[in-house]
């Protein structure tokens, strides 16, 4: 069975959450999480821990292109 995977802003938004919302949890400011979700950077392995914890997802569920294995 293929991995679902979904973007950072999908599983904030599933998860009820505002990107300032996310921010204040994870003690960034909300051009951190902007810029990560239009993929101009991308969180380390420790915020995409948080992150999935926050969002209550599995974290290889968690889309980041950067990271992904498909060929551009």
């Amino acid at each position: 069975m293929a991995e679902i995977q979904i973007s950072l802003a999908a599983a904030r938004v599933n998860a009820g959450m505002t990107q300032e919302n996310v921010a204040n949890r994870l003690g960034v400011s909300k051009q951190t999480i902007i810029n990560w979700e239009k993929g101009r950077n991308i969180p380390r392995i420790p915020e995409v821990e948080t992150l999935a914890r926050i969002y209550n997802i599995p974290q290889d569920n968690i889309f980041l292109p950067c990271y992904s294995t498909k060929s551009r």
